[in-house]
């Protein structure tokens, strides 16, 4: 007797025969994003604040502005802190309570991308050396979760970060003056390092998943790019890659990203 199948294996089956096609089921190509919206300046706490739409999925992400101590192997350079959290109105699949591992890695990616590729110069967050730096913190939280929740992570942080302005700071009482903030922007590259996030169904690879096709992923890498050179990676799921296909991956990595870059620019104008 033939079993029945499932909605999700028939969907499944659709999925991977249009990509045999080179094709998806939206009508987008293997290496097409969705449409990227960005609305600046959402918040009027946050230095710097954004709502990213990349179609369905939408994200939120704020950066705030503190003092601290530098760490002991830095005492000339400021410090980044990215959290994330998952809110359970953008998905019946997250929960309240403590962070759990998907919001934990989310912050973790968003991080080593924005920190391993230089974007943000440290050492010109430094108050006083060995006394007080400017800790930069990017918060982001999921509004609806449609899928690719780590590049839309990304594009936010990056977006908020170029719009952040440094409040002002009483140095002599030691105390920033929230809601005052100064002409001053933060100190970062010209270049920003984009994500891309490459998920394998079958032999096939695709950008931008929606639910439905990050639910099928069997394995995925996300790639920090920054004026073409890879400065963080991210693998994620159990499945392997083989090392046959990694000039295949890097080389779309690398298109997607120069595509992806022009596109954050566009929006942020």
């Amino acid at each position: 007797m033939n079993k029945v199948r499932t909605a999700s294996q028939l969907t499944g089956d659709i999925v991977r025969k249009y990509l045999s096609e080179g094709k998806r089921l939206d009508g987008r190509k293997p290496e097409e994003h969705r449409e990227l919206i960005i609305e600046k300046n959402v918040s009027t706490k946050a230095e710097g604040s954004v709502r990213v739409r990349l179609g369905k999925t939408e994200v939120l992400v704020g950066v705030k502005m503190g003092t601290s101590e530098p760490y002991a192997d830095s005492p000339n350079k400021g410090n980044l802190m990215v959290t994330a959290e998952l809110l359970p109105l953008s998905s019946p699949r997250f929960e309240n309570g403590p962070p759990r591992f998907p919001a934990i890695e989310l912050g973790r990616v968003t991080d080593r991308g924005l920190r391993e590729s230089g974007f943000i110069d440290f050492e010109k967050l430094c108050i006083e050396p060995g006394k007080k730096v400017w800790t930069v913190f990017v918060d982001v939280y999921s509004i609806n979760d449609d899928g690719n929740l780590l590049d839309a992570a990304n594009i936010g942080a990056i977006a908020a970060l170029k719009l952040a302005k440094i409040p002002k700071y009483d140095a002599e009482n030691e105390k920033i003056l929230y809601g005052e903030l100064t002409d001053q922007g933060l100190p970062l590259n010209d270049k920003a390092p984009v994500s891309v996030t490459l998920h394998k169904l079958g032999e096939h690879f695709l950008v931008d998943p929606t639910r439905e096709e990050e639910d099928m992923s069997e394995t995925r890498v996300t790639f920090g790019i920054m004026d073409g050179v890879i400065s963080s990676a991210q693998k994620g799921e159990a499945m392997s890659i083989h090392i046959d296909q990694f000039k295949e991956v890097f080389d779309m990595a690398e298109r997607v990203a120069k595509v992806l870059e022009a596109n954050l620019d566009k929006a942020l104008k």
